[in-house]
């Protein structure tokens, strides 16, 4: 009977026995259903750790939004600088024309104005373009030139002092322009040319060449003379004044009339041929010479 009681009592106390508490193997469950932020933190945590690691952090990187002056970093990074442009420039001119050894050859390109030029250029040949005028600011800049040459152009003005700084330039050639007059001319040329122009006498001043002792060689054929410019320099060796308005002559043009001794020996052509002027008239105008003129003497 006791033994009765005594199972019957342990049958009733045995629902009010708490079960174990899990193992640790367990544990995994009771996140997955009771801590999903928990587990959803460990997800992102393990993404970043495996994914975002090495060459895909710069992705990462790139996913931050930039504020303004960051953008502006990334402007001024990304924009190519432009190269400093160099003093006088030289290469537009040397596409342009062709630049060999202190030369620039710029012939028959339609140019209607002196382009800028190499520091070291000595020699120019523009001919045969649209260039109406010279200033002093074309060859400001270069010291070194010898020679100039304008031929079969439009000028129609030169400024004073063009030629001015100009101390080495020995040849200059104005031919088949539109020039009224002279410019003021540098001191060591020894040759002029401005033939076939519409040069007038009084467009060119009295010492207009005077001065220049180097002088070997003068054209001013084919203009608009009235007469045989004055001063002209002793070192003058070819003259030609063909075919303009010359009408006369007197014993100072080429001689001087108060020393009937002087010989005018370097003097090899003078051309006066075209001109209205009667040579025969003025015979004491030739005394002082080897060669006669040529032109009309009857």
């Amino acid at each position: 009977m006791k033994t009765l009681q005594s199972t019957l009592l342990l049958l009733l106390f045995v629902p009010l026995i708490k079960p174990a508490p899990p193992t640790q193997q367990d544990s995994r469950i009771i996140y997955d259903y009771g801590t999903d932020n928990f587990e959803e933190s460990i997800f992102s945590q393990d993404y970043e750790d495996k994914y975002l690691d090495g060459k895909n952090t710069k992705e990462k990187e790139t996913v931050r939004i930039p504020n303004e002056k960051s953008l502006q970093l990334q402007n001024d990074e990304i924009i190519t600088p432009l190269p400093p442009k160099k003093e006088n420039d030289e290469m537009p001119t040397c596409l342009l024309c062709v630049c060999l050894s202190g030369s620039v050859y710029c012939e028959e390109v339609d140019i209607d104005a002196v382009p800028p030029l190499p520091k070291e250029s000595a020699y120019l040949y523009a001919r045969f373009n649209k260039i109406k005028k010279l200033t002093a600011k074309d060859f400001a800049d270069i010291p070194n030139l010898r020679r100039l040459d304008f031929t079969g152009n439009l000028i129609e003005d030169i400024e004073d002092g063009t030629f001015s700084k100009l101390s080495l330039l020995e040849e200059l050639s104005l031919a088949e322009n539109q020039l009224l007059k002279l410019p003021v001319l540098p001191p060591k040329l020894t040759l002029f040319n401005a033939k076939y122009n519409k040069i007038k006498s009084r467009g060119i001043k009295a010492n207009a060449f005077k001065k220049l002792n180097n002088l070997t060689f003068l054209y001013l054929d084919h203009n608009a003379l009235e007469s045989v410019p004055l001063n002209l320099p002793e070192s003058l060796r070819v003259i030609h004044l063909q075919f303009n308005n010359i009408a006369s002559i007197t014993d100072d043009t080429f001689c001087k009339a108060n020393d009937t001794s002087y010989i005018r020996d370097r003097i090899e052509e003078i051309r006066l041929e075209g001109n209205p002027v009667i040579l025969g008239k003025h015979p004491n105008s030739f005394i002082c010479l080897k060669r006669l003129p040529i032109g009309s003497y009857s």
